[in-house]
């Protein structure tokens, strides 16, 4: 037996043992290594026909009193005051609001 094989003995022999799992003899490795035994994983079982639910129990909590949500309608939104004169077009399509006489100056002394 090489050196290589017997440290990958060894290896192997400290992870089971760290694991907590099975050690193996020297022959049970070869074989193992050869591929003519299978070891079965720690605490395999096979699986069940029906998986356990990963979903956590809660209690069913009626929402609300029993009356439905019925949102108040609105009023449509519109301008009452007397600030903004209108509304001038800028750059490209930019709407802005015009408030006095020097805006509308302003806006249209803009350049293009």
């Amino acid at each position: 037996m090489t050196d290589k094989f017997t440290q990958e003995f060894n290896d192997y022999n400290k992870l089971m043992r760290r694991l907590g799992s099975k050690q193996m003899s020297l022959y049970e490795y070869k074989k193992y290594r050869a591929g003519k035994m299978r070891v079965p994983k720690n605490g395999a079982k096979k699986p069940s026909m029906y998986a356990e639910s990963l979903r956590r129990e809660s209690p069913n909590i009626p929402s609300g009193d029993g009356m439905a949500y019925t949102p108040m309608s609105k009023a449509p939104k519109e301008y009452t005051g007397t600030l903004i004169k209108g509304i001038s077009t800028l750059h490209k399509s930019n709407s802005v609001p015009v408030t006095n006489d020097e805006d509308i100056i302003a806006i249209a002394r803009m350049r293009r």
